[in-house]
């Protein structure tokens, strides 16, 4: 495969089979990603902090093309609906267009959005240090504005993210919803990146994510990227 270009990532929905993503194929600068249906999407690698010996595939809603968020928003509904969510709660910052697209699709009137910006009549006991992949700084709070427990209080509550890679931000969502007496009854992401985030959640958290599609964590060999199959 030849080098891509940064901003054409995310932008096209391939057919299936376009690229190579079997288990022994060394990839270069881009994973392909299946959908349920085949179709592919290229993610472009990206090395993790560290050595420079481990990688993941990346996924930025907000930079993808609608097609792609359309589809992705498509099929994390289709995954969700025989759970009969009530509400749908987004979680910040790339998984907020995705719950958007979700609700729409469940045919719900709004979602309750998460958030990393504290308002002034915020709960601090509402809220929960929040930490990823993608900031490994950390230094942020999550927040559940308690305006909205009166639509989540009772409900069946489908929780939608972009991302699961380490659990650790899913971890800490769920602990703040805890906080408030939440529980929910689903777990919708697009991508479910490796299996290391099951380590971090219960094992009634982990089986209730669903996700998109999935992709692996890389190891660097051959000049290029291969599949570890210690943390697929």
């Amino acid at each position: 495969m030849t080098a891509i270009p940064a901003h054409t990532f995310w932008q096209t929905l391939y057919p299936p089979k376009a690229f190579s993503n079997d288990p022994n194929t060394v990839f270069a600068d881009a994973y392909p990603a299946d959908l349920p249906d085949g179709r592919q999407i290229l993610l472009p690698i990206r090395v993790l902090p560290g050595d420079g010996t481990r990688a993941v595939a990346s996924l930025i809603v907000n930079q993808a093309s609608f097609e792609v968020e359309d589809a992705l928003t498509e099929v994390m509904a289709t995954n969700s609906r025989p759970l009969e969510p009530e509400i749908v709660i987004g979680v910040p910052t790339l998984g907020l267009p995705l719950a958007n697209g979700v609700a729409r699709r469940l045919g719900h009137s709004r979602m309750v959005a998460l958030g990393t910006s504290r308002k002034f009549w915020y709960d601090e006991a509402l809220s929960e240090p929040l930490k990823s992949i993608t900031t490994p700084g950390g230094g942020k709070d999550i927040y559940l504005d308690p305006r909205m427990l009166p639509l989540l209080e009772g409900k069946r509550i489908l929780l939608v993210d972009d991302v699961v890679s380490s659990g650790a931000s899913l971890a800490a969502v769920l602990r703040l919803l805890d906080k408030a007496g939440l529980s929910p009854v689903g777990i919708c992401v697009a991508m479910e990146q490796g299996n290391r985030w099951k380590k971090a959640l219960s094992p009634d958290a982990a089986g209730k994510v669903r996700g998109a599609f999935r992709s692996p964590i890389l190891r660097h060999e051959n000049d290029g990227w291969v599949v570890d199959s210690d943390l697929i």
